[in-house]
């Protein structure tokens, strides 16, 4: 059995057979408690040498602009920097319904464009299927 770690909002398991941090939130929560699970997450990152990961945000129904605004421009960046020289790779594991709620906000919209814009520090991909997210972290 592969190690876990286990928190109310999240579970963060390694995966070492495939260079692959899966993240999955049971359920969404207050902004600062998710800013605290992304660092718990890079600090994990950081501990394995781990630059591939799949966020599997399924169950994150809220859409806080806040929460997108500091994950795209302040925490991408910043955990991209901090795992050189891999290239932090993001696989997020997301519903339709999710899609379509931020393409339809137009604060939210800037952010998706922001994140997938080629330019960044770190490759950001949005999925519904978790085989072809897996596959394709590891291309990378």
């Amino acid at each position: 059995m592969l190690p876990s770690f286990e928190l109310t909002s999240r579970t963060i398991t390694h995966r070492p057979d495939l260079g692959v941090l899966i993240v999955r939130w049971h359920h969404d929560a207050e902004t600062a408690v998710l800013q605290a699970d992304y660092q718990a997450m890079l600090a994990t990152a950081e501990e394995l040498g781990c630059a591939r990961w799949l966020l599997d945000v399924r169950r994150r129904e809220g859409a806080d602009p806040a929460m997108g605004a500091w994950a795209s421009n302040v925490f991408y960046p910043a955990a991209a920097a901090r795992l050189l020289p891999q290239r932090l790779r993001l696989a997020v594991l997301t519903s339709s319904h999710i899609i379509d709620r931020f393409l339809d906000d137009p604060v939210q919209k800037e952010y998706v464009a922001y994140m997938l814009a080629p330019e960044r520090p770190f490759v950001a991909r949005s999925f519904a299927d978790e085989g072809e997210a897996m596959k394709w972290l590891g291309e990378g």
